[in-house]
């Protein structure tokens, strides 16, 4: 299978020149979407730390890239909406977020925000011992109580290991009331508080309807797109990159 693909077809929330160069690398099989941006498209197109796939490989293999809290060893390994990814020999650290016009942009945050990363709980499951695993969006788990609950978010450490690593130290439910980013649909990058939730008992999706009170804005979505980022009228979680 090939490891590129047409610079014309590449997702639009890439937000890369279309004309350039006829190729680009494709994203690797992973937790995130099929729009999911590659690292190396990320350090060439959007921030300028490589030229070429070489330089890439070069930075990779250094381990000066950091994506999680982990060195990032694969240069077609997909960066999703809310990862941190660190470049500690430049002391720069960005959060991948999405713009009101639907494109992957990272955000320049400080070292302390880039301690944590805000998670979507993606499902539960009980495991071995009846401890119950929840399991995130992009791809990682870690074993908590009975408290959170399938489509809440919780803030977790960024640790390299042990108590350091996944360690959830906040909490946002999936509720009326509380704030939101959409992350799919034609409201991309849009971020509201939950008015209602609609829910049906069929196989049709359910609908949330969102206010952006500063807009005076008022969309609906469908539940898959809701990623929680705050219970308040201001996100805590997006302080920091305003």
């Amino acid at each position: 299978m090939s490891k590129y693909l047409k610079r014309l077809v590449a997702p639009g929330s890439w937000h890369i020149p279309k004309k350039v160069q006829k190729f680009v690398m494709k994203t690797a099989p992973g937790p995130h979407n099929a729009g999911a941006l590659p690292v190396g498209v990320w350090l060439r197109e959007h921030i300028g730390l490589a030229q070429n796939a070489s330089e890439v490989k070069k930075i990779l293999h250094q381990r000066d890239v950091l994506v999680n809290g982990r060195a990032c060893k694969d240069s077609r390994m997909g960066l999703g909406v809310f990862d941190i990814v660190s470049i500690p020999k430049l002391g720069k650290h960005y959060r991948i977020q999405l713009d009101v016009k639907g494109n992957l942009v990272a955000i320049e945050i400080p070292a302390e925000s880039a301690k944590t990363r805000l998670c979507k709980i993606r499902n539960k499951t009980t495991v071995k011992g009846g401890k119950v695993q929840l399991n995130f969006a992009f791809g990682a788990n870690v074993l908590a109580d009975n408290t959170y609950k399938a489509k809440d978010s919780v803030v977790v450490t960024l640790g390299t290991d042990g108590e350091d690593r996944f360690r959830i130290v906040d909490h946002f439910p999936y509720a009326e009331g509380n704030v939101a980013m959409i992350v799919g649909g034609k409201h991309s990058g849009k971020v509201g508080r939950i008015v209602e939730i609609i829910r049906t008992a069929s196989s049709v999706p359910n609908h949330v309807i969102l206010t952006d009170d500063s807009a005076g804005e008022r969309f609906e979505t469908i539940e898959e797109y809701v990623f929680m980022v705050g219970r308040s009228a201001i996100a805590p979680e997006l302080e920091a990159s305003a």
